[in-house]
């Protein structure tokens, strides 16, 4: 059998997810992550959809199920802390089980990690310095590590990708700001009910409290149109401290952890529109293709992508060009539906006037779904 690599940038759960399916299929496997340990936020994340079979497939759904966080609704409270409507957050389980899991992202790249390093090589801090291709195959320098020879590689280092920008581009080429910006951090945040997320908000604004299965902690996505560095984390810190100072409800005591807190994440929400996502021998996979964050369901779309390229590759072992032209069909379509939602979430989550507050809450609360449980009183 002819001895095939392929390099993956990026330990994440597209990289990960990829590197498990790709040397299934025989590929020889290297992963280059620029992390020196499998350090990954605990923001929550949702699998559902087809990304369930593929972890199914993969042997951790069980677990993913054991870790799951247990939130079952979203509180929309008032500066009181009042309950004004709520929203349900799980489907119901089909025949077959759970068709969704939410769980923190550090527990889903873990157990990704576990079943990618049973037959994958793992080059920890480190990153790609260049990128020479030839009929033949692919020269990669590292920053860290001597150089190596590669038949492919996956560009899977999310949105600020240094992949895409030495094949395809700089970032600012692709990117499209979607006027808003997040920012997280693990907190003691008081918690009544460890199945609901408490949402508060203010014109443009909305601060939440989400229990996190036990690590609980503050998300703040807000609307603008700020000049933003990612690279510059005092700036995300300042954006969010402005941006909340007089905010009502728990705002006091989220800037107080937020300030304290040396693991913060901040970041624009962005759309990354890559016309192709391959440039010869290099592939773009997850964020670093088609970011859609926050609002697209990301993490499961990663899943999904990963598992299609691998059979792609798969299929076509010997044609990267035909791999490569056959995975972006499909997944463009399936990210493009992602996609046409980002826009209603962000309108729910965040909108941005007074009256646009009432009057979600008043939609939601004559939907078939309500619930009209009360959710316990949340002030300080």
């Amino acid at each position: 059998m002819v001895d095939r690599s392929v390099l993956v940038s990026g330990g994440g759960i597209a990289g990960l997810t990829a590197a498990y399916w790709l040397a299934k299929a025989g590929w020889s496997v290297t992963i280059v992550e620029r992390s020196a340990d499998a350090r990954s936020s605990g923001n929550p994340i949702d699998v559902r959809g087809d990304a369930v079979a593929i972890t199914r497939q993969m042997g951790i759904w069980s677990r993913l199920e054991e870790a799951a966080t247990g939130v079952e609704r979203l509180v929309f409270v008032d500066a009181d802390g009042q309950p004004q409507a709520t929203i349900p957050t799980r489907q119901r389980a089909d025949r077959d089980g759970e068709v969704e899991v939410e769980v923190a992202r550090t527990d889903l790249v873990g157990l990704l990690l576990e079943k990618a390093q049973e037959t994958s090589r793992i080059i920890r801090d480190d990153s790609i310095t260049a990128l020479h291709q030839d009929d033949g195959g692919i020269d990669v320098e590292f920053r860290r590590t001597p150089s190596r020879r590669f038949d492919l590689v996956v560009g899977s280092d999310g949105l600020h990708s240094t992949v895409r920008r030495l094949v395809f581009g700089p970032e600012e080429r692709f990117s499209r700001p979607f006027g808003m910006f997040v920012g997280t951090v693990r907190a003691a945040a008081p918690i009544q009910d460890p199945r609901t997320v408490l949402m508060y908000n203010e014109p443009g604004t909305s601060l939440t409290i989400h229990p996190a299965g036990g690590k609980p902690g503050f998300a703040f996505i807000f609307r603008g149109q700020h000049d933003f560095d990612y690279r510059d984390a005092d700036q995300g810190r300042r954006l969010v401290e402005s941006t909340y100072a007089d905010g009502g409800w728990l705002t006091p005591l989220a800037l107080e952890e937020w300030g304290a807190s040396d693991e913060r994440y901040f970041d624009a929400v962005t759309r990354m529109d890559v016309p192709q996502w391959s440039a010869g021998r290099v592939v773009l996979l997850g964020d670093a293709a088609s970011c859609i964050s926050l609002f697209g369901e990301g993490s499961s779309s990663a899943i999904v992508g990963a598992k299609t390229l691998a059979d792609a590759i798969a299929a076509y072992p010997d044609d990267h060009t035909a791999a490569f032209a056959v995975y972006e069909r499909s997944h463009r379509k399936h990210v493009h539906s992602l996609q046409r939602g980002a826009g209603i979430a962000s309108r729910l989550l965040v909108p941005k006037t007074q009256s646009g507050i009432t009057i979600r809450n008043a939609v939601l609360n004559a939907l078939p779904f309500r619930n009209t449980r009360q959710a316990p009183d949340s002030r300080r």
